[in-house]
């Protein structure tokens, strides 16, 4: 994958994430920086998500751990234990109390 390539998948994926959490009904913040996108529960917990050029890899930082996803198949897949960017995402959401809207 070219860089170009890359930027232009990241960046997508950054603003579909963004768009989702936007549209959240839950008492959520999202404040993006450049590559970095920032979220905020009403509880204070937070969920960071950047890309990560050197490695083509966007990487999520969430209290339960750190996951870091490549492009592979059409989609963003953890190369540690398999899992798709947009469904940890629910999944970390959900152990937050809410719901996105990600396919």
């Amino acid at each position: 994958m070219t860089e170009s390539e890359f930027n232009r998948l990241a960046d997508a994926a950054l603003a579909q994430i963004e768009s989702a959490v936007d549209n959240c009904d839950g008492d959520i913040e999202c404040n993006r920086s450049g590559n970095v996108l920032e979220i905020e529960f009403g509880n204070g917990q937070k969920i960071i998500i950047n890309r990560h050029d050197v490695n083509r890899e966007i990487w999520v930082a969430a209290k339960s751990g750190g996951f870091h996803y490549a492009w592979q198949d059409s989609l963003w897949h953890s190369r540690r234990d398999g899992s798709e960017l947009f469904g940890k995402l629910a999944e970390l959401f959900a152990g937050q109390g809410e719901k996105i809207g990600l396919p």
